[in-house]
């Protein structure tokens, strides 16, 4: 026996059998819906007072009948095809509806959300007879921003449509609007979303930022999306309307997952992915992702592993006892833990075995530092927002192959490289982890064992991407970093890179206005400033003519 999805409460046994037998009606492929078949949802719709939908395959045959209320139905959880595998569903929903309404918003999400080939109401007459028929399936983009396309109402026994043909159509109008897959391509596609109270131009800056991140991570980003809000939705952090328009958005472009520019709870990822059907990151989460693709040393997996922990134990969290496996008594009383307790306890393990792992560490690091410091040999550190060109000055300053690639966080374990002046004096200088603005406390605290390394340094270099519009911005948060670290009584030179980007006249005026010095990574020509001033720093001494007329010497 077939079953009823809905509201049966009520229901007489003869009206149960008279719905039940809607599953034996068979609709022609080509058509939406039979003028026969119409008639019998109006009039046993009629008769129990509810609405009464089914949901069609193409094939014609019915999947689904549910029963609803006066006024909605309530669709069953359909099962899940994951978002970007198929255009559609390959199922449509036809029902009635008493009071000859037009298809409703809820009908309309419904459409969006579960991404069905169409939606139809039929009017149902005061006798129990079909009204009209409202039609409405899914567009690509167009220039009017409209996400549906709505059929002129008729009546059912007038509907002169080829259901097939019209579907085969918007599939492959989706795939010529859509910037879809290219055949071998394996990225991850992804929508990025910014929901602020404040600043939209400060926003879409912001979202710039995200890209490049996810580029860094492997996502291509098919589209982004900035809402500016009053108060934040604490459930979906984004309004429930725009994130309908987001799945629209994902079907258009064949996206696999949300990246969201603001750190979101446990409770609105997952309430976003079950309303969604989508993968659903944040910002924090892909920087960690990119520093679990980037940490090569056994360090650097060690910090990333206890960051990634620290910031999953909180989402380790369960909706009540419907979490709970071994489940006993009232309210989930039982005797042994559940898999969601026994997950926590191992995370908690694991953190705590990382922890003492990264105390390890920094001691070895501590005795390393010290044999540096006997020796009276000074240590510059590079540091800088990432991506600004850190170890490529590193690479070009000592003639060394330290990884280097045009994406943030290129580099993840440190690297330290001798460099000789003039004199016999040399010094010690090491690239560091890039710094980004909101950088998650997961990721500082698990790295402090890295960033340790700077509290030894002589020197900082602060290297700067000049060319960058957001450059001073840039500034501000690798301040703000070294402030949060203690580490700002530290000398620094502010070392702005990528001169030759733009005009020797605007380069020269900003390093004018920030005490700065102007170079260019890629231009070894360009280090005689650079190193000159190291000298006046380190030994306090005019060393013009040593960097002047001598060579410059690596190991």
């Amino acid at each position: 026996m077939e079953k009823i999805y809905g509201n049966t409460i009520g229901l007489k046994p003869n009206q149960i059998k008279r719905i039940e037998n809607i599953y034996r009606r068979k609709i022609p492929p080509q058509e939406i819906i039979t003028h026969e078949l119409s008639r019998y949802l109006t009039e046993t719709s009629h008769e129990i007072g509810r609405q009464i939908g089914a949901l069609i395959n193409r094939s014609g045959r019915i999947e689904y009948v549910i029963v609803g209320d006066a006024r909605g139905l309530m669709l069953p959880d359909l099962k899940r095809t994951r978002v970007g595998e198929k255009r559609f569903r390959g199922l449509r929903l036809i029902h009635t509806h008493l009071k000859a309404e037009p298809l409703s918003k809820e009908d309309l999400t419904d459409l969006a959300l579960l991404r069905l080939d169409l939606v139809a109401s039929i009017d149902v007459l005061e006798d129990g007879l079909p009204g009209n028929i409202r039609c409405a399936h899914l567009i690509p983009q167009n220039s009017d921003s409209s996400s549906w396309n709505f059929l002129e109402p008729i009546h059912p026994s007038r509907l002169d449509v080829n259901f097939l043909e019209v579907i085969k159509s918007l599939e492959e109008e989706f795939a010529r609007h859509g910037d879809g897959r290219k055949a071998g391509d394996k990225r991850e596609r992804g929508i990025l979303v910014s929901v602020t109270r404040g600043n939209l131009r400060e926003a879409e800056e912001s979202l710039e930022e995200l890209k490049e991140l996810a580029y860094s991570s492997g996502v291509f980003v098919v589209d982004s999306v900035v809402q500016r809000v009053k108060e934040i939705n604490p459930k979906f952090f984004i309004g429930r309307g725009k994130l309908n328009e987001l799945v629209i958005r994902c079907m258009q472009h064949e996206a696999d997952l949300f990246i969201f520019d603001q750190n979101l709870s446990a409770a609105q990822i997952k309430s976003i992915t079950d309303y969604t059907d989508m993968k659903v990151i944040d910002r924090a989460q892909l920087i960690l992702d990119i520093f679990a693709q980037r940490a090569h040393s056994r360090d650097g997996k060690i910090q990333v592993e206890l960051a990634q922990l620290k910031y999953m134990l909180p989402r380790l969290v369960g909706k009540g006892v419907e979490m709970s496996q071994l489940m006993g008594g009232i309210g989930g009383r039982g005797p042994g833990e559940t898999k969601l307790e026994v997950d926590r306890r191992k995370a908690k393990e694991r953190i705590n075995h990382l922890e003492k792992q990264i105390k390890h560490l920094s001691q070895e690091r501590f005795q390393r530092r010290s044999l540096r410091k006997k020796k009276g040999v000074p240590i510059i550190s590079i540091i800088g927002y990432t991506n600004a060109g850190k170890s490529t000055l590193l690479n070009n300053l000592t003639k060394s192959q330290v990884f280097v690639e045009d994406k943030l966080f290129a580099t993840l374990d440190p690297s330290s490289r001798r460099l000789k002046f003039p004199r016999d004096r040399e010094v010690i200088i090491t690239d560091t982890v890039g710094f980004i603005r909101d950088l998650p406390d997961d990721l500082i605290n698990a790295f402090k064992a890295t960033l340790e390394e700077l509290e030894d340094a002589d020197l900082l270099l602060h290297v700067v991407d000049i060319s960058s519009p957001y450059f001073e911005k840039h500034i501000k948060a690798v301040d703000k970093i070294l402030e949060e670290l203690k580490l700002d009584n530290i000398p620094a030179l502010l070392v702005f890179n990528k001169e030759d980007r733009i005009s020797k006249e605007e380069a020269a005026n900003i390093c004018n206005l920030h005490n700065a010095i102007s170079i260019s990574a890629i231009k070894q020509e360009t280090f005689y400033r650079l190193l000159k001033r190291i000298e006046e720093v380190l030994w306090e001494e005019n060393s013009n003519s040593s960097i002047a007329h001598q060579p410059l010497v690596t190991d």
